[in-house]
């Protein structure tokens, strides 16, 4: 079936769900939640124009940056195309990748090939579970931190099991989650929650964006600081503590 339109170029509402990727059935529920106009009447039937057009494409997008519909409707209560718009950047630069990793894709025998013997089912469970790696389910594994794969492959090189990697990689992302926790409460206790206390206004927008693109990595800089100092005297301490270790044995021999 083609689109039909009237001389004035509206849409029905089936051309509209051609038009905008969706069904009928979406239209007419976001309709009866009041997020979509109704279509403008010539006797019996509804035709649509370009502001419905626009208006599904804005909720699409919205849904795809992980709006539900209630937000979606306090967000266009507002009426200010400019709102909408800002808090959809704000959105995309919240759901943004941290940093410059991407993840990678790879044949499932590859990834299993790779470790042989070490990749137990019980390890294959593990790393899964820690979200390092995901099924594709199409024969492919997703690596989500390439870096970190090919610090498992350095440990190995140098004698450390994977098993033992994927320990470590366990504690190191328990801390870390800690700390990610701590930077995201500081965002929402002192920028977020006054901004959307104040009503969100218009104005303060761009301000609420550069800090978020300014904390994203002045805390993995911060992060990295911090652990070279703690690095730093951990090894200090290893190495007095087997310093004393040595001392006591020599004493001990003579």
């Amino acid at each position: 079936m083609t689109d039909v339109t009237d001389a004035h170029g509206t849409l029905t509402i089936d051309a509209l769900a051609r038009r905008v990727g969706m069904t009928a059935r979406n239209i007419r529920a976001h309709q009866s939640r009041g997020l979509v106009p109704p279509p403008h009447l010539r006797g019996r039937t509804g035709y649509y124009g370009p502001e419905h057009v626009v208006r599904l494409e804005l909720i699409r997008d919205l849904q795809e940056q992980g709006f539900n519909l209630g937000s979606i409707k306090r967000l266009l209560a507002n009426d200010r195309s400019e709102s909408v718009g800002d808090a959809l950047d704000f959105t995309r630069a919240l759901t943004a990748p941290f940093g410059d990793e991407r993840p990678r894709q790879v044949e499932a025998s590859e990834f299993m090939s790779r470790w042989g013997d070490e990749l137990t089912p019980e390890v294959v469970e593990r790393i899964r579970e820690l979200g390092l790696v995901r099924d594709l389910d199409d024969g492919r594994f997703e690596v989500r931190s390439p870096r970190l794969e090919r610090a498992s492959e350095e440990l190995a090189e140098l004698g450390v099991p994977l098993a033992v990697a994927v320990d470590i990689t366990e504690t190191l992302q328990q801390h870390a989650e800690s700390v990610a926790a701590t930077f995201v409460d500081l965002f929402l206790e002192q920028i977020w929650h006054p901004f959307e206390a104040a009503g969100e206004p218009q104005d303060e927008w761009p301000r609420v964006r550069e800090a978020l693109e300014r904390l994203r990595p002045l805390a993995g800089e911060s992060l990295l600081s911090v652990f070279g100092i703690a690095m730093t005297d951990a090894v200090e301490q290893a190495l007095e503590r087997e310093l004393a270790r040595l001392g006591e044995r020599d004493a001990g021999a003579a």
